[in-house]
């Protein structure tokens, strides 16, 4: 049976139309994305304002029509961060209910966190160490600790790249001060997570969403010999730690010509470049690795297992 999965997100609209086999396997058909920046200049007052949410439904709808000439028998639309935490998130929902007769579910942080886990393990197939996963959005970041096969602990966390942007403003480039302020945020902001850490102690960062992606992308453009990276992409200690520094000191003009950084996320990658980095240090944590499975492969997942009925 072929299902459309659509994760509405902060920054960008994710659809993926996959065949869903009797047997338990599954063939993608479709994975693609759309920059819609619902969050831009409206999350401080928890609004999604009149642009972005015309655009959020625009590109709806055009998912909506790519699913239906892909002959979908079943459509499952979610949202997170922007369309939870606005007062508008609802108006939202019944907009594109009354266009298209699509129910949005809204996600709460714990079970965007859970459906990111089980993506995540579709594309490791096994978890054989303690992890922690975390996916980067516009709205939130999720943390994941995995351990044998199962959540130890998982939160969602109102640190995503776009609200961290609306927040401090930075300058361009960003200043080392702004920096100091960023990372004192974090330490402030993830006190439990690092408490969780204390108890569940982890050697591994998977990555998941748009800026590990960037991130990857840049490095491999860099070698000028591009790789395919397929469900999981491991990362060089050393060529973060050179994709990081070219990024600190660039302005935003100079990163929109950076081979492999998307336009839409040359003006958070700073950011999340940064929230990276800090995680890796803070936790020690040398081994990391980007995983192209998250939230909507997780939903794939569900329904493969008869979680979620087709």
């Amino acid at each position: 049976m072929i299902a459309a999965i659509i994760d509405c997100g902060t920054n960008t609209f994710n659809l993926l139309i996959a065949d869903i086999k009797v047997n338990g396997g599954y063939e993608i058909l479709l994975n693609t994305k759309k920059s819609v920046k619902l969050g831009e200049g409206g999350l401080p007052n928890n609004k999604i304002d009149r642009k972005p949410f015309e655009r959020g439904i625009k590109t709806f709808i055009e998912f909506i029509k790519i699913a239906r000439k892909y002959k979908a028998e079943s459509i499952h639309a979610f949202a997170t961060s922007a369309i939870r935490s606005t007062i508008n998130g609802p108006d939202f929902v019944k907009k594109v209910l009354d266009k298209t007769g699509v129910i949005i579910q809204v996600l709460n942080g714990d079970t965007e966190a859970q459906y990111i886990y089980k993506g995540v393990k579709l594309a490791l197939e096994d978890v054989d160490k303690p992890l922690l996963i975390m996916d980067i959005g516009g709205g939130s970041t999720e943390f994941i600790i995995a351990n044998d096969n199962q959540v130890e602990w998982k939160r969602s966390f109102d640190l995503g790249a776009a609200r961290l942007l609306e927040k401090f403003k930075p300058s361009d480039p960003i200043k080392p001060e702004q920096e100091k302020q960023l990372k004192e945020y974090f330490k402030e902001a993830l006190k439990p997570l690092s408490s969780q850490l204390k108890k569940y102690p982890v050697d591994k960062l998977i990555g998941c969403a748009g800026s590990f992606e960037s991130l990857a992308d840049m490095i491999e453009a860099e070698k000028q010999e591009p790789q395919t990276t397929g469900k999981i992409y491991h990362f060089d200690n050393d060529e973060c730690k050179t994709i990081h520094q070219k990024l600190l000191s660039s302005t935003e003009k100079e990163r929109m010509s950076m081979p492999g950084l998307v336009d839409y996320r040359v003006d958070t990658i700073v950011f999340a470049s940064i929230f990276i980095g800090y995680i890796k240090k803070r936790f020690k944590i040398k081994d990391m690795s980007y995983s192209a499975f998250a939230l909507k492969e997780g939903v794939m997942a569900d329904l493969i297992s008869g979680k979620i009925a087709l």
